[in-house]
């Protein structure tokens, strides 16, 4: 029958993440402090912190009603450009969940592709920018081929992990044509995107978390 995530699971994820995103606070930072302000990693920590507090009113909604509250946490509470373009991507997908009881592996995939058009959109902003575009973009690309292709479904999940996790690395070899780094002689040209790197904790903790539902 495949995976199918419930709006306690999405939620449960999101601790998940949350932890992830915490642990590694020193390392974003240190990532931002080279080519940015160095503030990143504290606006998204304080995003998912304040998302963990309401875990218990979140699980309890409908996918579409979840997906717009996390949208409007998000964009009231992340600092900068990144909490408008999560709270952008959230509501985005929050209408592909319209009365959906449950995200499978087809709705995962559309969630992913409406964040990303979302970004983008609101972004102004594509591919190749040096921002957490070139972590989420490849990672929805590989998404709709291995469905194309239908190919199981965990095998499907570690290639987008895969594919999320190689397009934040390759931003080490980008210029930034987006943010601080943009501004820099070198833009930003071996240097990670903090953006790319914290997007793809996400996707990445996302993908182990359905895998090991199956």
């Amino acid at each position: 029958m495949g995976f199918r995530l419930s709006s306690k699971d999405y939620a449960e994820y999101l601790r998940l993440a949350a932890a992830k995103i915490h642990e590694n606070g020193d390392y974003v930072t240190a990532l931002d402090s080279a080519t940015g302000d160095g503030d990143h990693w504290s606006n998204i920590n304080m995003g998912f912190e304040k998302i963990v507090e309401e875990i218990g009113e979140l699980e309890k909604m409908s996918l579409f009603d979840e997906f717009k509250k996390i949208g409007m946490i998000m964009m009231s509470v992340i600092g900068g450009s990144s909490g408008v373009l999560y709270g952008s991507a959230y509501m985005g997908a929050a209408k592909v969940l319209k009365d959906k009881e449950f995200i499978d592996n087809q709705a995962m995939c559309d969630v992913l592709a409406a964040m990303l058009e979302a970004i983008m959109t609101r972004g102004n902003a594509q591919p190749g920018f040096k921002t957490m575009i070139d972590c989420l973009h490849p990672a929805v690309m590989c998404y709709k081929d291995c469905i194309a292709q239908g190919l199981p479904e965990m095998e499907t999940l570690s290639l987008v992990k895969k594919a999320a996790v190689d397009g934040a690395m390759s931003t080490a070899n980008m210029e930034a044509v987006r943010g601080r780094a943009c501004y820099q002689a070198n833009k930003g040209v071996g240097h990670l995107d903090p953006g790319a790197v914290t997007m793809s904790y996400q996707i990445e903790t996302l993908m182990d978390y359905i895998s090991s539902s199956l």
